[in-house]
């Protein structure tokens, strides 16, 4: 039987197991994926936890890329040897995932199963907000939260490729090489300096139009007081905690500011709006316009210290299993 990471019951690292669990044959509108590699995302952290509650047990893993082993009756388009990448199905951390069919993606020559992994889920979440939940334009300067993560390094390149001006934030030397190299045109290492009176000073005063903001707690305050009057602030991600409730005067107070806290689901409803933002993004990585850091490889039962070291913000880039 193949191994699989598994929790029983929520709680920190320790509760990640390895175990060996039977796999079904595939539904008849579902595939089967020998799963090459597994994307570690803090969504993750956030089922394990219980913050995102699920049925127990379960396997964790909303991301992977591998090869079809077997494909379920009424299954069209996608055949056994195919290499398919996905997101947003449970069962990615384990030798052999079953997911949906019409979540999968091909993976076109030129692109490995690694760097398949690390885009889909961070890549379709860095895609839809500089296209869709604010359409970054040229000259517009914007500030992304975490630039030397996962969706910061995609979301710095995105937004560049869209002719903005980057400001990023990070906390060490070595993260502000990584943003700058990924073409952040300012870098505020906030460990140094609160950075809501960098991007003030950054911008004449003036504030940024939207602040991409995945760490939340920490942030958010700081965040609101960066924009420009009406400006957007987009919460796509809680690393330090979730934001408390915001009184909605305070958005009128910081200038007639606007709030949204995005998810994949609602930025992927179709299959042809999935196919374009994974088409766009291999499209730039076959080009070589647009970089996926792979910052970390792990072995699948080595996934607690992947979870402790993404948590611990010891990592950059993008952390995979591969079993």
């Amino acid at each position: 039987m193949p191994t699989a990471i598994r929790i029983r019951q929520t709680g920190g690292p320790e509760v990640l197991e390895a175990a060996e669990v039977e796999t079904a044959e595939p539904g008849a509108r579902e595939i089967a994926v020998d799963v090459a590699a597994a994307g570690v995302n803090y969504i993750d952290t956030y089922h394990r936890s219980g913050l995102y509650p699920l049925e127990l047990p379960c396997v964790l893993g909303m991301e992977g890329a591998g090869t079809v082993a077997a494909v379920g009756g009424e299954v069209t388009g996608v055949a056994v040897g195919d290499r398919v990448a996905w997101q947003g199905a449970l069962g990615g951390y384990a030798q052999r995932a079953l997911i949906p069919a019409d979540i999968a993606v091909p993976v076109p020559d030129g692109v490995s199963d690694e760097v398949a992994a690390a885009t889909l889920l961070q890549g379709v979440t860095a895609h839809y907000l500089v296209s869709s939940t604010y359409r970054v334009s040229e000259g517009e300067t914007v500030l992304v939260h975490a630039a030397a993560g996962g969706v910061g390094l995609l979301l710095v390149q995105l937004a560049k490729a869209r002719g903005a001006r980057v400001i990023g934030t990070v906390s060490t030397e070595e993260k502000e090489a990584l943003a700058r190299q990924a073409g952040a045109d300012e870098v505020i290492r906030y460990t140094e300096r609160d950075f809501t009176e960098a991007v003030r000073e950054f911008t004449g005063g003036e504030g940024v139009s939207v602040v991409f903001d995945g760490v939340g707690k920490n942030t958010y305050e700081g965040s609101l007081a960066s924009l420009r009057v009406r400006g957007m602030l987009a919460l796509f991600g809680a690393s330090s905690g979730p934001v408390p409730p915001i009184d909605p005067q305070r958005l009128n107070a910081g200038g007639s500011l606007f709030l949204t806290r995005p998810k994949t689901g609602d930025y992927t409803r179709t299959r042809d709006e999935l196919l374009w933002r994974t088409g766009e993004l291999f499209a730039a990585i076959t080009a070589g316009t647009l970089d996926v850091r792979i910052g970390g490889r792990y072995p699948l039962a080595e996934a607690r210290q992947a979870h402790e070291d993404l948590q611990g913000r010891r990592t950059t880039g993008k952390l995979l299993l591969l079993p």
